[in-house]
Order: C-alpha cells, then structure tokens, then sequence
C-alpha cells in the first residue's frame, strides 16, 4: 500500500510569521495536532504540534489575558528541519518512521511540495485494514518450517474448503529461525474443518489451540 492511498491532501498550513495565538486558533477550531508550516512556495519548512503550542502559551491562572507570548510567529517553536515522505513511498515502511523517531504525523512531499499528511491515526487504522481485522473473520495461527512454497501449501488448504482469505501475515517462530508462524484471518465462523484438515497434513496449529470438543 502506497502512503498516496492513505494520506490526507487537505492540509493546514501556517506561514511561519504567522502568530502563536492563530495555530492555536486553528488547531483548536479544526480539531487537529499538528500543523506543517510551509514557505510562499508551500515548501515545508517546519511543523507545529498541540503541545508546543501549549507550551509556548501562559498560564491558565495568568491575569495578562493578550499575552505577548501568543504574539510571537510560529516560527519561534516549530520544529525544523522536518521529516518527510513521498506519496510513492510504501506505508509499511513508513511505520518504521512513526515507530523509531516517535512521530505522530508526517508531511508527504512531491517535487519539494506539500501534497498532504499521514498521522498516527491514518497508520493505525491502515494496519487494521492490513490485518482484516475490521471484517468478521476467524483467525487462525500455523507454525511451518520456514521454506520456499510453504505459502502456497498452506492456502491450498484452504482453497479446497473454498474459504475466503481476508489477510495473511508472517511472523518468525520466537528464536527458531527453522520455523515461521502464519497468520490467517478467513472469513469463517467456524474454522474446525480447515483446522482439521491443517492437522491432517501435519500442520501444527497454535491458534486456536483447544480440542476438538472445545471448539
């Protein structure tokens, strides 16, 4: 999946002469954290968050309600330089961005330019999308030898039950580099039948990993 796919081209921006008190304005009337601050030729030069502009902001208890601290441009506490993204770069590798540097957004340029946004919110419901875990289904959690044609092995099984495959994920089997763990989540509510046709093939089922007459 392509960050292009994902990524919000609606974006507010802010000059970065632009007062304190106008990105709190913005931020608070449109109900988003983060606003990119971008040059006259839209060139992203910095970024601003809900909390630095709280932090830039005085007191609850202050008496001086037109404080000069929300007179000071935007520039004074955006950060820069800032990390970006190109609309053709994989999502799944941006994660790592979000994972690594603790990033809550991200600003996706093109050619030097603002062309939308990815946040940690559009990443989480992204990896719900990856996962199917937002359609009814069962999953079900196979431990295989870590080997070239093992997935087509498997998903034959499946196929001749004639069970939709709504996501398929792979992880290493603990410290066993031997082994791999394969995640299905099929669209079934009862998956006893590919179960027992895994275990019929010698497939050793982790999950689910009750008997029988349990399930």
């Amino acid at each position: 999946m392509l960050v292009k796919e994902i990524m919000k081209t609606s974006v507010i921006t802010l000059s970065p002469e632009a007062p304190i008190s106008e990105a709190l304005k913005l931020l608070t009337d449109n109900h988003i954290r983060h606003l990119p601050i971008v040059d006259e030729d839209n060139r992203v030069i910095g970024i601003v968050s809900d909390r630095d502009v709280r932090d830039a902001s005085p007191s609850i208890f202050s008496k001086q309600v037109d404080s000069e601290e929300l007179k000071n441009p935007i520039k004074s506490i955006m950060t820069h330089p800032v990390v970006t993204v190109h609309p053709l770069d994989f999502v799944e590798e941006i994660a790592a961005i979000f994972y690594e540097e603790e990033f809550a957004c991200v600003p996706v340029v093109q050619n030097d330019r603002l062309v939308g946004i990815v946040t940690e919110k559009d990443m989480l419901y992204t990896l719900i999308q990856l996962t199917g875990t937002h359609v009814q289904s069962s999953q079900i959690e196979i431990k295989v030898p870590n080997k070239i044609g093992i997935l087509p092995e498997v998903t034959a099984i499946f196929g001749k039950r004639k069970v939709q495959i709504t996501s398929v994920l792979i992880y290493p089997y603990k410290t066993d580099s031997h082994f791999k763990v394969l995640v299905f989540r099929v669209q079934t509510m009862n998956p006893l039948p590919i179960i027992n046709d895994l275990k019929a093939e010698n497939f050793e089922v982790l999950w689910p990993n009750t008997s029988e007459s349990e399930l």
